[in-house]
């Protein structure tokens, strides 16, 4: 099985990739089982803070999560997020020296794009499955509609700035296998309650 089916089969789990910024590694198993309960197995965990490796070897232990790493900008990143057990990588972009690193690693690998010579790139490297990010702030759906146009081959998680309100306009773009979110774990201390029901509300979306 190549990188990208592995990407294909990972994007098409769930409608919705919860994108977590997690600061205490407390909170891990309980957030996990949370959004897994609510049918969102797919987890990326930012690494965007001094916890996220940790929560990520933590939140595997949960069943029927799959657990990721996201922020992932460099090699060195990348190997950190592989041996805390990530099984696949997001990145906001795409380089040459993370991009080789990536595929030589094995891992499902979900590049960040915001234009044509990003996606040209990428699949320079044999890759078809991008997150397109920041996706409001790269222009919405009609960025998306028109940058994928010459690119029928390829695959998109429009990430940033989708929300519970919008996720079913960009989940109905033929390209668009599945939405990356924040929405659904709220600010403050752990709710589990309310991350199982908004993670629900988010899975019925597909």
């Amino acid at each position: 099985m190549t990188a990208a089916r592995d990407i294909e089969t990972i994007m098409r789990t769930a409608p919705v990739i919860p994108v977590i910024v997690i600061n205490d590694v407390a909170d891990a198993i309980p957030m996990a089982q949370a959004l897994v309960a609510g049918g969102l197995k797919v987890l990326e965990v930012t690494l965007r803070t001094p916890a996220a490796l940790e929560a990520i070897a933590l939140m595997k232990q949960v069943e029927g999560a799959i657990v990721g790493a996201g922020t992932v900008i460099d090699p060195k990143t990348l190997d950190a997020a592989l041996k805390a057990g990530s099984e696949f990588i997001v990145s906001p972009g795409l380089t040459q020296n993370l991009g080789k690193a990536a595929i030589a690693s094995g891992i499902p690998f979900l590049p960040g794009t915001a234009n044509a010579g990003d996606i040209m790139l990428g699949l320079d490297m044999g890759l078809t499955h991008f997150k397109f990010f920041p996706a409001m702030a790269a222009g919405g759906i009609p960025a998306l509609k028109a940058l994928s146009a010459p690119f029928g081959q390829c695959k998109f998680c429009p990430t940033g700035g989708v929300t519970l309100e919008t996720a079913g306009n960009w989940l109905a773009l033929d390209p668009v296998l599945c939405v990356g979110g924040s929405w659904m774990i709220p600010s403050g201390p752990l709710d589990a309650a309310a991350i199982q029901r908004n993670a629900s509300a988010a899975h019925s979306l597909g």
